[in-house]
Formats: C-alpha cells, sequence, structure tokens
C-alpha cells in the first residue's frame, strides 16, 4: 500500500508520481475527495477532544476547590456522547480511504523513465549474439510436433484451453530446468523453500494481488484460499505481520511452484503454443532487505537472472520498464527478454522488480531501526520462468531436422 502519511502531506507531488504511473484524473480526485474527508472528520474529533480534555481539568479544579460545576458537568456529558459518531465518522472515514488505497498502484521510483506502454521502455545491454541459422528456424510448437514433447489436445482434454502436457524429454527437460535453476539461486545464497500452492486472501492482499486483480485468480470454491499466481506470493508473506531484527536482512528465498492465472484480458495473445498458459512453472527469487540496500540486492538479482540465461547459452536482452508499464506493486521493473529466432524476436522471461515498502506496508513487514520498527523493502524476480526457458532451448538449439541439442549445463540433471 502506499504511504498514506505521504499522500495526505505531499498530495500534489504524490499525484504526479501517480499519473507516471498512468492512474488516471477519476481516481486521483476520489482520493483526493476521501483525504479531505478523513482530514476533515480527524480535524472536528481532535478539536472536540482538546475542548474536552480543557473542560475535563477545569472540572477537576472545581471540584479540588469545592465550587459548583453542575453546568459543566453537562457540557462535558455532552461532549462525551458527541465523541461517539465524530470517532465513528473519522473512522469510516480512513477506512473509506484505506480500501480505495489498497486499489492504488505503487508509486514509481525517481529513476523510472517517462513512457505510456511496452513501447517506450529502455533497453540497458544485450547479452551473446543470436545465432545465426543455415535454415528457416521453426517454432516450439512445431518443433513439439515432430519430436513429440508437448501434447496440447490432450491438455485441453484434461482441462481446457491453454492448458498442455509435456511428454519425454520434454518433461525431463522441464525437471533439469527447475533443479538447475534452483542449485545456481542457491550459490547465491538463496535459500530454497518449498511452499504451499494455494494461499489466503490475506497473503494475497499483502503482495497486492487483491483486491485490484481477484478475476485473475482461480479461487477455491466456498474458501478463502486462492491457487497462487507466483511463488513471490507465499514466499514474501514468509514474514507477514513480523517484525525482524536489523542483522537477519537481507533474507534470501527460492522456491519452485507450478503457478495458476486466468490471464484475464489477454483474449487472442498467444493462443497457439506455451508462452501463455494457465498452468506453468516457475522458480523465483525473493528478497527481504534493508531499505538502505535494496538497490544492491536488486542489481544483484537482474544479473543473477541474467547470468542463468547465459549459462545456458540463451541470447538476452535488459530491458528497464517505463513508468506506464511497471506492475501495480513495482516502484522498478527490469525485465530480462530471451531471443525466440522461431519469431525472430524477443519475449520476457524474467521480471525483477523492487516493490520498496508497498508490500512490506500491506503486508506489516518491519524490522528493529534502532528504537522504532520502520517497514522492509521486498524485491521478488523470476529465475526463471521455466516454461518459456524449454521454449527457448528448444528454439535456440534446434537442428535443421528439427531434432534439438541440450545445453551443456543441463547435461548432468538429464
Amino acid at each position: 500500500m502506499i504511504d498514506l502519511k505521504y499522500l495526505q502531506n505531499n498530495f500534489e507531488e504524490a499525484s504526479r508520481k501517480l499519473q507516471k504511473k498512468g492512474v488516471d484524473a477519476a481516481m486521483l480526485e476520489q482520493l483526493k475527495t476521501l483525504f479531505l474527508s478523513l482530514k476533515d472528520a480527524n480535524a472536528q474529533l481532535e478539536a472536540l477532544k482538546a475542548e474536552q480534555n480543557s473542560l475535563s481539568k477545569l472540572f477537576g479544579q472545581c471540584m479540588r476547590e469545592g465550587t459548583d460545576a453542575s453546568a459543566l458537568k453537562i457540557t462535558l456529558d455532552a461532549n462525551k456522547e458527541a465523541l461517539v459518531p465524530l470517532q465513528e465518522k473519522a473512522r469510516e472515514a480512513e477506512a473509506a480511504l484505506a480500501t480505495v488505497a489498497l486499489s492504488v498502484p505503487n508509486f514509481p521510483d525517481e529513476s523510472v523513465p517517462e513512457g505510456a506502454d511496452e513501447n517506450d521502455n529502455v533497453e540497458l545491454r544485450k547479452v551473446l549474439v543470436p545465432r545465426v541459422f543455415a535454415f528457416e528456424p521453426k517454432e516450439h510448437w512445431a518443433l513439439a510436433e515432430v519430436n513429440g514433447w508437448i501434447d496440447f489436445e490432450r491438455g485441453v482434454k484434461l482441462a481446457k484451453s491453454r492448458f498442455s502436457v509435456l511428454r519425454a524429454e520434454a518433461a525431463r527437460l522441464e525437471r533439469a530446468l527447475i533443479n538447475f535453476f534452483l542449485d545456481t539461486n542457491a550459490k547465491k545464497g538463496f535459500e530454497e523453500l518449498c511452499v504451499p500452492f494455494i494461499n489466503n486472501a490475506a497473503m494475497l492482499q499483502g503482495t497486492g494481488q487483491l483486491p485490484k486483480f481477484e478475476e485473475d485468480l482461480f479461487k477455491v470454491e466456498g474458501e478463502d484460499l486462492y491457487l497462487i499466481p507466483t511463488a513471490e506470493v507465499p514466499l514474501t508473506n514468509m514474514y507477514h505481520d513480523e517484525i525482524l531484527t536489523e542483522k537477519e536482512l537481507p533474507i534470501l528465498m527460492t522456491g519452485y511452484t507450478p503457478c495458476f492465472r486466468k490471464e484475464a484480458g489477454s483474449a487472442g495473445r498467444d493462443t497457439r503454443g506455451m508462452i501463455r498458459q494457465h498452468q506453468f512453472d516457475k522458480v523465483e527469487m525473493v528478497a527481504i532487505a534493508h531499505p538502505e540496500h535494496s538497490d544492491e540486492v536488486f542489481e544483484m538479482m537482474v544479473q543473477n537472472a541474467s547470468d542463468i540465461l547465459s549459462a545456458l547459452g540463451l541470447p538476452h536482452r535488459v530491458v528497464q520498464l517505463c513508468g506506464g508499464d511497471l506492475g501495480f506493486s513495482a516502484a522498478k521493473t527490469v525485465d530480462l527478454e530471451v531471443w525466440l529466432p522461431g519469431q525472430n524476436k524477443y519475449r520476457e522471461i524474467s521480471s525483477i522488480s523492487n516493490t520498496q515498502d508497498f508490500q512490506a506496508r500491506r503486508a506489516k513487514i518491519r524490522f528493529k531501526d534502532g528504537s522504532k520498527n520502520s517497514f522492509v523493502h521486498t524485491l521478488n524476480g523470476s529465475a526463471l520462468a521455466v516454461g518459456r526457458t524449454l521454449v527457448a532451448v528448444m528454439e535456440n538449439y534446434q537442428n535443421e531436422d528439427a531434432s534439438i541439442e541440450i545445453p551443456e549445463v543441463l547435461k548432468k540433471y538429464m
């Protein structure tokens, strides 16, 4: 959640930041109205409390001096009754502001470039040179058909569209990639965790999926539970409503999970193949960091994901997202896009974000900062999306006869 005190004290500046992220004027006007209502309710409440305190002191003085305070007593009693609706009014105004604030995205970091959408993102660098093929490279679904690797028809039969079945060598390669990712992350200091694939609503609110993106989640009928859209949810919320010590930071975690997304709003996009599925595997990195060091952790996470792609021999590029393309919870994000020769384009394979204290406020994750409690910074990123890496390996390591080589670093896992 955004810092409501900052919003209240610096409304115009906060509005400019949110406009950079594409928040429309209607929501900003609603926030301003709710903020003014809360400010007015608090002012009325504090004024009456101040009057009540002053009269209480005067009443005490009258009691000590033995003077008549009957009229004063009537006023005190009347004020006491008047406080109740004013307290309720302030509480309701605060709750209304907090409810709307849950649907307000994070402020973008000052380093985030201006821009409306993905076309305004900034390429930071390219890593490795794409292979020049002596033949026309096939897309992964054509390779899968020749090799019998991916059964799209039976995936639909078992569930519905945008589900698939990996078979034989593809299933083994998927497992090899998961193990390689987890082992590499562990060497960088990330503790491996095996977490529940179903989380309650409070956890999804903590990381920002609820309430705004409920339509994209698979809910368990009759339960306050959802299938997780990413391991970011359980990993970050491991420390939900906890106070850490400063020496514990940073906490680095990694975990493999399947991820479940309805892909609401993506009709017509990537309907063929494995790029956009309702269920997909991913290995996630999550960090809980000291605010003064989260940028260093962020750069480390970006480099780690890039190193994994390099170890696999997969050409990729590193892209900084502009304000208009930033995710809901992110203060800043760097995407890694892998080269897919069959599509002749770079496609996202990892998105690494620093949410700063946005998720920490929602999830109440704090640390002892001297004599006070301060919010941590939380970071997350894929290392990597497994299905998309499988696709990248298939397309980059294909031969003219549609056979597929296995990257050297994976052979020990195969």
